[in-house]
């Protein structure tokens, strides 16, 4: 069960990424993470902390539970 999760939290990022237009290196900046990190979490080597999560739901103006995949609005 938690391997579906960690699935559309990786593939939400990215998703969400591409909608609003912005690069790697753009969406770092914009939450103050290092380039490589988005990188590491679209591919599914590695989990955002939850700081970061939470960054990035203020972001894309979505809530929490849609990037781990608990809610499909």
């Amino acid at each position: 069960m938690f391997y579906y999760f960690y699935m559309k939290l990786y593939e939400r990022i990215k998703e969400l990424r591409l909608e609003n237009k912005l690069t790697q290196k753009e969406l770092a900046k914009a939450i103050d993470v290092d380039a490589t990190i988005i990188s590491k979490w679209e591919l599914g080597h590695k989990r955002p902390v939850y700081e970061d999560l939470i960054k990035l739901a203020g972001l894309f103006n979505v809530s929490t539970d849609y990037l781990l995949g608990l809610a499909d609005i």
